[in-house]
């Protein structure tokens, strides 16, 4: 008996031992591939053959962009806070302003959008999930989910209170959508009792839900 005629009957044998065979655990690789997949694949061979880049920048590219957090956001708005030139900068041109930090954000134009006493913003994407990755990193999975998309245009108050973030009827809130076009990012308003922190300081009391307008920033006392 060959090696492979042996290897057959003890499969067999190992078959009828239990009464059916073991699940086979599927190879992803032998999956078909998506449509995304495909059209994805044919653009980075096509800008390869043209030179216009080299093999493996896109995988870089996605890492690079992969590694984004909402410390370089932070920052922006700590600057905000603390220097009222930049702060107008940033109102004009946030990708130039950001540029001035070092931060590189992309090309995609991101707006500015303060909070006052008189007005509290908040972002969505209500067709998916565009959002200012450069500055607040990967968004959350609530950002991208159906219920948050639909129900904070139609009821913002609702599902900020849902938050923990209460604004008052004297408050208007402002829903901004954003687009594959143009994002958005929240200035939020600075914790009172803060005169004394530094700008390094600031920035620690800045999250990503506060620039989301979901929160607000608090003092560290709070």
């Amino acid at each position: 008996m060959s090696h492979e005629d042996s290897h057959k009957d003890h499969a067999e044998e190992h078959k009828h031992s239990h009464g059916h065979p073991h699940p086979q655990q599927p190879d992803s690789e032998d999956e078909p591939y998506s449509h995304e997949q495909v059209m994805a694949t044919a653009l980075e061979e096509l800008l390869s053959d043209k030179g216009l880049i080299a093999a493996g920048d896109m995988s870089s590219a996605l890492d690079y962009w992969a590694s984004k957090t909402p410390a370089d956001g932070a920052r922006l708005v700590a600057r905000c806070w603390t220097d009222p030139a930049f702060a107008k900068r940033v109102g004009e041109n946030v990708n130039t302003a950001a540029a001035e930090l070092d931060m590189d954000i992309g090309t995609t134009p991101v707006v500015a959008i303060t909070n006052t006493p008189d007005l509290h913003n908040v972002l969505v994407c209500t067709l998916c999930s565009c959002y200012p990755i450069g500055l607040l990193g990967e968004s959350p999975g609530w950002y991208k989910s159906r219920a948050y998309r639909s129900r904070v245009v139609s009821e913002p108050r609702v599902v900020l209170a849902e938050f923990g973030t209460h604004i008052s009827d004297e408050t208007e809130v402002r829903v901004h959508d954003s687009t594959a076009d143009l994002r958005y990012i929240v200035i939020p308003m600075r914790p009172e009792s803060t005169e004394d922190l530094r700008e390094e300081e600031l920035a620690e009391l800045v999250t990503r839900d506060c620039m989301i307008g979901t929160t607000v920033a608090e003092g560290p006392e709070q």
